[in-house]
């Protein structure tokens, strides 16, 4: 069997077959196949795409290709939450505690930043001393007694989707339908959850512009997960403004730790209320989504919720002060005001732009060897419905380097479109599949 031919073939709009797929990801992983052939494979899977038998091949052969997590040994119901990616999109740090302090477990596996979306390993690892990799023995053993962890990937389980992950990034094959599946179950289907939320985002802030879109997406991650035998669902997100206010790694963090004592935006608020609501009802703690709602709620008021992320960041070698003191995390040294260039309401916004003056800023990779500025990124004051006069401040950047600031503000200043109407609202949850 030879790449060069697997690669015409998928050219030629062919199916791959279970052993050429095996083929494919094993080779990748043990170093048999270069980055130039996979990079030939990941475009021909954009343009031509692949069924469904095909993604749940390449779903499974991302499993099996490294160690796959017995969580056996932690008691309780393990229940995780994925994002698709966007802007401004902090809910895994908001969720998971509120979900831990109602008794489930969270061992959580994430990746880091994709493209113009922004990564939970990038955002944790600007607290302080907080350790994303950690052994396996004290994954487990940190999520037995506060219930929760959060880690990246290590080399042990799914490689091939590491390997891939990183090519994908800087070969503009992120957004195909199965290549995101894979990539995210072949993850979550290696670590032994016996629920799965996920949050599918959908708007121009997303992978997937259109609902339509997004509703394929996740009911091939829905079916995908159900193959496997897990406890799945899938919420479709509007990701056609920001969420929240904010952009970048330690600037989410903060807002995340404001959220979880109650003064966090609306916006942000509602949807981490749904999505834990949404984890409380598939594990079998609330018997609908709007009593696991209710529930979630609770934790941010009696503070349980911040607490739970205080004893995580602890448990992983950070330091829990940061919640009180933002000052540990660090600031940016330049920090400008971006003036709105006409006045009238903000109509729409070009989300995934936005995203990207946040990584013109520094708070992204656009190579596989870029380091991220934890510091850099936007604090967004003017969102799609509000009314800004032309000169006052829309938005405020934050960088390392005052090089960055003149390309960011003009691809940031063409994410806006202004009006003399105020568009219609839009509602933050649109869809559901089962």
């Amino acid at each position: 069997m030879r790449m060069v031919d697997l690669i015409r073939k998928k050219q030629e709009g062919l199916p791959l077959t279970r052993e050429e797929i095996r083929f494919f990801t094993e080779g990748y992983v043990g170093n048999e196949i270069p980055d130039y052939q996979a990079a030939a494979l990941l475009m021909a899977i954009w343009f031509k795409g692949m069924d469904r038998d095909e993604t749940a091949e390449l779903t499974f052969a991302i499993r099996d290709s490294g160690e796959k997590l017995d969580f056996s040994e932690i008691k309780g119901i393990r229940a995780d939450k994925h994002s698709t990616g966007g802007v401004g999109d902090k809910t895994s740090l908001i969720v998971t505690p509120m979900v831990a302090s109602c008794g489930i477990k969270v061992a959580k596996i994430s990746g880091r930043g994709l493209g113009h979306t922004g990564g939970t390993v990038d955002k944790l690892e600007s607290i302080p001393g907080f350790r994303t990799d950690i052994p396996k023995d004290e994954f487990t053993d940190i999520v037995n007694r506060i219930g929760i962890a959060i880690v990246g990937q290590n080399r042990e389980v799914a490689p091939a989707d590491k390997k891939l992950y990183a090519l994908r990034d800087v070969t503009s094959t992120i957004d195909s339908i199965p290549l995101i599946v894979s990539s995210i179950m072949g993850k979550k289907l290696a670590a032994d959850d016996d629920a799965i939320v996920l949050d599918v985002k959908t708007g121009s802030g997303s992978f997937m512009k259109t609902k339509e879109e997004s509703r394929k997406l996740a009911e091939l991650l829905v079916d995908t997960g159900k193959k496997a035998g897990k406890k799945i669902m899938a919420l479709i997100t509007d990701m056609d403004r920001p969420l929240g206010e904010y952009v970048g790694n330690a600037l989410e963090v903060r807002e995340a730790i404001e959220t979880l004592k109650g003064n966090g935006p609306e916006d942000l608020n509602e949807i981490c209320e749904v999505l834990s609501g949404a984890t409380l009802m598939l594990s079998g703690d609330a018997s609908t989504l709007e009593e696991g709602r209710r529930m979630a709620a609770k934790t941010i008021r009696d503070g349980s919720a911040l607490r739970k992320f205080r004893e995580m960041i602890k448990a992983q070698g950070g330091n829990p002060e940061v919640t009180e003191d933002y000052s540990l995390f660090g600031e940016a040294p330049v920090i400008r005001a971006i003036p709105a260039k006409a006045s009238g309401f903000i109509s729409a916004m070009d989300t995934e732009a936005i995203g990207k003056a946040s990584l013109l800023l520094g708070a992204g990779r656009s190579t596989m060897a870029d380091v991220i500025d934890e510091t850099a990124g936007i604090r967004i004051l003017k969102k799609t419905g509000d009314y800004a006069e032309k000169g006052e401040p829309a938005a405020v950047f934050y960088t390392s380097d005052e090089r960055r600031l003149l390309d960011a503000e003009a691809v940031y200043d063409n994410a806006l479109t202004y009006s003399a109407e105020r568009p219609a609202p839009r509602p933050l949850i649109l869809d559901r599949v089962e």
